[in-house]
This record gives structure tokens, sequence and C-alpha cells, in this order.
């Protein structure tokens, strides 16, 4: 079995710093990880690869220094990784990065499963995924906590919804975006550390991939983001004291700025 798991660096962190004139992430001085939701999609390919046997392919679109995402995947055990890096993919929105991952996957042969986090921390759109799937014509589930089955034809998972969970049945090849609940993640071997220290990371530009500059990048972007807040948090409160009773209705008042008898 054929697997292709797509991820992306994040910074590691959740107090996220924007740039108030490009409104983008500030990432100098902040460290990068593997987005946490894809380091659950890479277990689980690994896993399919020990009970399949096959291969596992790691891709990444970034700048050249998401080459040390890439390694960290290979110390993991994965097979081979490949990094999208090209100025022209800056600046892409989940339109014209799922276009991209999705054209190099088509550069690939015989891939049976593709499998993604359910979103990045930074961005949490949950719609690269899904937009991979879309440009591959595949069919697709999200928020995936279980491979109940799978074969060379067909997977069935298990998906998390609001009140509970749905069983679907998709032929392959197919796509899935995981979630936390399906596996725990191991950790790198020596073997794999090694590996990952040795190995030259293969990076795809625009002219590997056969598309146009106006496809990808900001270019291939219909949206934008036009401006960025950070919510104010106000630490100040006020604290009621005495009679329970007394206060719950001294409390509701405020609240609805109304009489209460």
């Amino acid at each position: 079995m054929n697997i292709v798991v797509c991820i992306k660096q994040v910074p590691d962190t959740t107090d996220v710093k924007i740039d108030k004139e490009t409104n983008t992430l500030i990432r100098k001085g902040v460290e990068s990880i593997i987005n946490p939701y894809d380091m659950h999609a890479i277990e689980e390919g690994l896993r399919l690869k020990e009970q399949f046997e096959g291969k596992v392919t790691v891709i990444s679109m970034g700048p050249p220094q998401v080459k040390d995402a890439l390694k960290e995947a290979i110390s993991l055990g994965v097979d081979e990784v490949i990094l999208l890096s090209d100025k022209t993919f800056a600046g892409a929105d989940t339109l014209a990065t799922s276009y991209t991952l999705a054209r190099a996957i088509a550069k690939l042969d015989d891939i049976d499963l593709i499998l993604c986090g359910k979103q990045a921390i930074d961005g949490d759109t949950a719609q690269v995924g899904p937009g991979i799937a879309e440009h591959l014509l595949l069919p697709h589930a999200t928020y995936v906590e279980d491979i109940i089955k799978i074969d060379q034809k067909k997977v069935i998972v298990k998906k998390k919804i609001e009140n509970g969970y749905e069983k679907l049945e998709m032929k392959l090849p197919a796509l899935l975006t995981v979630i936390k609940d399906i596996n725990e993640v191991r950790l790198p071997s020596i073997r794999g550390i090694l590996r990952a220290r040795e190995i030259e990371v293969p990076a795809w530009n625009a002219d590997d991939l056969q598309i146009d500059e106006c496809d990808c990048g900001l270019d291939g972007s219909p949206t934008q983001v036009v401006s960025v807040q950070t919510p104010q948090i106000n630490p100040e409160g006020e604290i009621y004291e005495g009679d329970a009773g007394e206060q719950a209705e001294k409390l509701v008042r405020e609240l609805s700025g109304q009489q209460i008898f």
C-alpha cells in the first residue's frame, strides 16, 4: 500500500503574533514544529505500512527550512520526503496550497491513500485536505478517529461528528483527515535519526510540477487577509460577596439591565 502524508510546519506556540502591515504571522524568533495533527497522520501512515507493507511518502510545501520538518518525518520511519518550494508558492491561501500539493501527488505513481491532519494550528481552516481531494477528484472523509477496515479496494472509517460519529465506506484511492484520537504518536528511533542526518531532501519547484505562476501563491489565491485583530483580554472583574440569593439576583440584574422583583 502506497501512502502519501501531507504535513505543514507551524509555529510552536499558541501566542501567535501578527504583522499589522502584512497581515501575516510573525515567525521570527519562534521555533517551528510539525503541525500536531499531521504527526498523527504520519503515525497512521506508518501503522498501515507495517500492516500491509508498501511505502509512506511525506510532502510539505514551504520555504527551505521546512526540510527540518521533513527530516523529522524520516526519523519517525517514513520512506521518502518531498519539499515543494518556490518563491511563486509564497502567500498561498488554502485553495492555492491544496492545488499545489495535489499537483505533486499526481506526479507519484499508484497512490492508495492520502492522509492529512484535520487542520493546521496556525490557520485552523481545515480546508487543505478536502481541497486536495477535490483537485484530484477523490472521495474523502474528515475528522477520522478510526480506520475500522481497509484493504486494497476500499476503506471503512469512523468519522467524529458533534453528537457522535458516522461510519463511512469509500473506494480507494481516497483521502482522510485525522484527529488526535486516532493513535498515539511514536518517538523517533536512533536508526531513523541517523538516516535523517544523511538524507538529502529533494525539492520540487513550479517547473517540476508544470504549473503556471498564476495558479499558485498569491496570484492563485482568490482569498486575501484584509485585516487581523488580536482579541483584547480584560483581566478586570468584580467579586460579589454576601448572601448567595441576593448576589445571584444582583448578577442577573447587572446582566439584563432590568430590575428583578
